[in-house]
């Protein structure tokens, strides 16, 4: 199962209560304050957890709440402050608060964000004797935790996205390439999940984030379009998956170019290859009503593998952040 969205609460601890108390010894009748001051509350804190694919690693747990402080002392002891309570979540989660405003975009391994602030400890009478009062009752009192709801979406960190409408092959061209394996069948809809996949060349590898298919009016939420568009913003590069023994074909694919430019502008803008799928049916035509617009096409079929490999390393050649990484 697949969860992209979730909503979590997070408290943090509330801070050790200061001390009012005398120094009492035989010795010295006339001891002074010395209340220690109270712990820090624990901070919740997210983290990108690298092990993490999507919300649902995180567990059933929706409420998260950070220790309380120790209270202060006497013998001007400070109590001991709570640990940070670290929350994982997967790489590519927006955190957003009830109102949409975005407060974090959480994209790499290890990074942090502080969701909630531990409270301050309470300040101990040891600090507040004077000349005149040598004797205070006086300590300040600790300050109290917070409590955030917060709304994680989880946006799919990819390096190739695959886009088609339903029954084109993209889970079986997914399955050829990479190391994952889509549910496949010759029905609509079969994929109704993201599915990340690694392709592997050697050392170095890629993702590859097959998307469900894609209907008419998907950018105006018709289906799930609005679920599935979303995680194709973060790719590099969009591989789109054409049954090429439809007559429609080019159609289909300037029809899926509209959607996504509806969905948002930036998306039309992405670099692209068109994998013309169904090799073993003869698509020669449909090949050829591509090239003479100039489109850099590359004619596979999801079943007898044909094609794939060279696929593999146009894409490859179209990811600059493997070149930077040394693969050449």
């Amino acid at each position: 199962m697949f969860l992209d969205e979730t909503i979590i609460e997070v408290i943090s601890g509330k801070g050790g209560e200061g001390l009012s108390s005398f120094r009492r010894e035989a010795c010295v009748p006339n001891g002074g304050p010395d209340g220690g001051d109270g712990g820090k509350g624990g901070s919740v804190i997210l983290e990108v957890n690298e092990q993490y694919t999507t919300l649902l690693d995180m567990g059933n747990q929706r409420k998260y709440k950070a220790k309380q402080g120790a209270n202060g002392g006497t013998a001007k002891c400070s109590g001991k402050g709570s640990q940070d309570l670290i929350v994982g979540v997967p790489q590519g989660t927006l955190v957003k608060d009830d109102e949409g405003r975005i407060l974090a975009d959480l994209t790499e391994i290890g990074q942090q964000w502080l969701a909630a602030q531990g409270g301050r400890g309470g300040m101990g009478n040891q600090h507040f004797a004077t000349a005149k009062n040598q004797a205070p009752r006086k300590t300040i009192p600790a300050q109290l935790g917070e409590r955030k709801i917060l709304h994680l979406e989880l946006k799919l960190m990819a390096d190739v996205g695959l886009v088609g409408f339903p029954n084109a092959g993209k889970s079986s061209l997914v399955n050829k390439i990479s190391s994952a394996r889509p549910k496949v069948g010759a029905y609509p809809f079969t994929t109704l999940e993201p599915i990340l996949g690694i392709v592997r060349l050697g050392e170095r590898s890629f993702v590859v984030a097959d998307i469900p298919g894609l209907i008419e009016g998907a950018a105006d939420g018709k289906g799930l379009g609005h679920q599935f568009l979303k995680h194709i913003e973060r790719t590099h590069t969009l591989l789109f998956v054409i049954d090429g023994f439809e007559d429609d074909a080019y159609k289909k694919y300037q029809k899926l170019c509209k959607e996504l430019e509806l969905f948002h502008p930036a998306l039309a803008e992405k670099q692209r290859i068109i994998a013309i799928n169904k090799a073993d049916l003869n698509v020669e035509k449909t090949a050829k009503t591509f090239a003479k617009h100039k489109l850099t096409v590359q004619v596979v079929s999801a079943v007898t593998g044909e094609g794939c490999k060279e696929l593999v390393f146009k894409l490859k050649d179209m990811l600059p952040s493997l070149h930077q990484k040394g693969w050449h």
